[in-house]
């Protein structure tokens, strides 16, 4: 069935939202329950993330692509997968998508619906991380999506969000939109504001610099769909 834009930023939108309550409202749940181990409660944090996105990926795949990150939107639509005039109303629901999500995550728990976050997460070890991170990320996606079945794609994306989020020192956000939000959370999974640029331009660079790469490695065709296919 074609999906009207309407359609697909719906989508765009209730999948970061999902995303965002489960990265924040995990975070917040394993580090009340791990009793002070931060191990622990990141090893929470990281395995319902990833379970989060294998279902919401294969949910709303079919509608909208399942970007759900402003870095995936831009890529694909360098490779012809999105029309350029669609990016930035993409880019849009999946910010406000992430702050609902936050919001929502932070009321379920009885916090505040938006409180500034002061975890600390600067520095060039930061940027360095977020740029593997994000770099991963498209890297398995391009690679990926010329496999025989694209079924695959979601469960090759968690797996490496979970595995990314203990081999880098950012705890692997890679994602601009997701960064946005998660400064609106004074819990586990925060990040301070002033920090979120540098996590922004270190993301788009690495999201970038894996979209030219594979575009030589392995050439997609120009139209191709990213994530898993979906009508226009």
């Amino acid at each position: 069935m074609e999906q009207t834009l309407a359609r697909r930023l719906v989508a765009e939108t209730l999948g970061t939202a999902m995303l965002l309550a489960t990265v924040i409202g995990s975070g917040i749940m394993g580090e009340r329950l791990a009793g002070g181990n931060v191990a622990v409660a990141l090893l929470a944090n990281t395995l319902a993330t990833g379970a989060n996105l294998v279902a919401i990926i294969l949910t709303f795949g079919q509608i909208s692509g399942a970007h759900f990150n402003p870095a995936v939107t831009i890529s694909d639509a360098i490779q012809g997968g999105i029309k350029w005039r669609d990016v930035l109303p993409y880019i849009i629901a999946q910010t406000v998508g992430a702050f609902l999500g936050v919001g929502v995550a932070n009321v379920m728990f009885e916090l505040p619906v938006f409180f500034v976050s002061h975890k600390v997460r600067t520095g060039s070890a930061q940027f360095i991380s977020e740029f593997v991170a994000t770099f991963g990320l498209l890297a398995v996606i391009w690679g990926c999506v010329k496999l025989p079945s694209k079924i695959i794609v979601p469960f090759a994306v968690a797996a490496y969000i979970t595995a990314a989020s203990w081999f880098t020192s950012s705890t692997s956000f890679a994602n601009p939109a997701v960064t946005l939000a998660r400064s609106m959370s004074d819990t586990f999974a925060g990040i301070r504001p002033v920090d979120a640029p540098l996590f922004i331009v270190a993301q788009l660079l690495g999201a970038f610099s894996a979209t030219m790469l594979f575009r030589w490695l392995i050439p997609q065709t120009k139209g191709e769909e990213i994530i898993v296919p979906h009508q226009e």
